[in-house]
């Protein structure tokens, strides 16, 4: 495989075009040009696959690159191009593709065998890295997925308070099942979900006073991922907390991605305790895993010991990889340390990335906090999903093609992560290629209208 980013033979979109259409179609048909192996791979994957896709996220027109290696923070396609991986599967690959430490751990796993069919010597182990890490997690139990681990704790709640009505928000992501964009998800599980605004309290007010003594709990995101990193202010969050406390209902904090911005996630940046969390993504060492957990007497229901106790199944619950992968990276390798360090690293490359924008009068900004971050098409402030105007997505696409053609790959949304082995010159080469970017396309561009005020 090649390691050069952008071999002489390389088809170039055109950087003339009269309008952000044009210039995104022949970026599309260079990228096309220079990916036939991947071309291929997606013709045969349709043979046998709906739409030649079984993870939604992963698919773009004109087809997906299909990644053949990866190593550190570099990934390698079919047609042999090399990039600086800037997605890390969606903010799991907190560790890279090859991290030393976690392989050597999932190989001792491996030596004592595979599936052990019963408790095992590593399992409680990871649940006190855990629980140590996040101070309101009394209790947990893991699943296989952030998803899973969603779809349990609304059991939960609903259990706890046997109560069955649960407020989220719009523009909420806690799962392939449970989506709350603008619309209706008919893959959703059909709980009766109550929508609210984000960051918008009197909302949630007025849900809690229509829907009295009828709300088992309010599932939350500290900052909207999925959506485009929209933070949650610090006063509707501890909003939230008093209203559901008022209302006796629960307050679970959705923290499968927002766990790694700080030690203890961000309830502890923020000073709040919800009642249950969830968790996922890194925490299983970048293998398969969810967790849920909180206050003791809440997860005491799913006590075996106890008669009547709420059953929660799951093969590979426990499995020995995510086990020891799992614990050697919480307390060996994304130390609290590593957690502050890598937040902090991702602060400075969004405020690197915003500066280019602002010098060049162009209104589109990363919004998020530290290593997760969203390109936004506006200058304005985006408190909620309502604030971004879906007609602008053809500019995060041009960015995403330019990007790749640059040797970069972020998410087709403008979604961009950071994982430990990306360093300063990873970071520098992404920001000389956004100036690039903004260069290329200056002529198409929107202009920042607030620029002057």
């Amino acid at each position: 495989m090649t390691t050069s980013i952008l071999p002489e033979t390389q088809v170039h979109a055109r950087s003339d075009a009269a309008t952000v259409g044009e210039a995104l179609a022949a970026a599309a048909a260079a990228f096309a040009a220079r990916n036939p192996q991947s071309a291929q791979h997606y013709e045969r994957a349709t043979e046998v696959m709906p739409g030649g896709n079984t993870r939604s996220v992963l698919f773009y027109e004109p087809f997906p690159l299909a990644m053949a290696k990866g190593e550190g923070c570099r990934l390698w396609d079919a047609d042999g191009h090399e990039y600086l991986d800037f997605i890390a599967e969606f903010s799991a690959g907190i560790y890279g593709h090859s991290h030393p430490q976690i392989r050597a751990a999932i190989d001792a796993a491996l030596d004592d065998g595979l599936n052990l069919s019963g408790h095992n010597l590593l399992e409680s182990r990871l649940a006190k890295a855990v629980c140590e890490r996040f101070a309101s997690l009394e209790t947990v139990r893991f699943t296989n997925s952030g998803t899973e681990a969603n779809l349990m704790m609304l059991a939960t709640a609903k259990a706890f308070t046997r109560r069955s009505k649960v407020i989220v928000f719009v523009g909420g992501y806690h799962g392939g099942v449970l989506t709350f964009g603008r619309g209706a998800n008919v893959v959703n599980v059909p709980h009766p979900f109550l929508y609210a605004e984000y960051n918008d309290l009197d909302s949630v007010r007025r849900l809690l006073d229509e829907n009295a003594n009828e709300v088992a709990a309010i599932l939350v995101e500290p900052m909207q991922g999925a959506s485009g990193c929209i933070v949650g202010e610090p006063a509707f969050l501890q909003g939230l907390r008093e209203l559901s406390s008022a209302h006796g209902a629960l307050l679970m904090f959705d923290e499968v991605m927002t766990s790694r911005l700080a030690p203890g996630g961000l309830q502890a940046e923020l000073g709040i305790t919800p009642d249950l969390t969830s968790l996922g993504k890194y925490i299983g060492g970048g293998m398969s895993f969810g967790a849920f957990g909180g206050r003791a007497e809440i997860m005491a229901l799913f006590d075996p010991r106890r008669s009547g106790a709420l059953q929660h199944a799951g093969t590979f619950n426990n499995n020995v990889m995510t086990m020891a992968a799992g614990w050697t990276g919480l307390t060996q390798i994304f130390t609290p340390e590593a957690a502050r360090a890598l937040t902090a690293r991702g602060d400075a490359l969004r405020e690197a990335l915003n500066s280019r924008f602002a010098a060049s009068n162009v209104a589109m900004r990363f919004i998020g906090i530290g290593s997760l971050m969203n390109v936004q098409i506006t200058g304005r402030p985006v408190r909620s999903v309502r604030d971004i105007d879906a007609g602008m997505n053809e500019f995060k696409d041009l960015l995403f093609f330019h990007l790749i053609e640059q040797g970069i790959y972020i998410a087709r949304r403008g979604y961009v992560v950071l994982s430990l082995p990306v360093g300063d010159a990873e970071m520098a080469r992404l920001e000389a290629a956004l100036a690039s970017f903004i260069e290329r396309y200056a002529h198409l561009l929107p202009r920042d209208d607030n620029s002057d005020r």
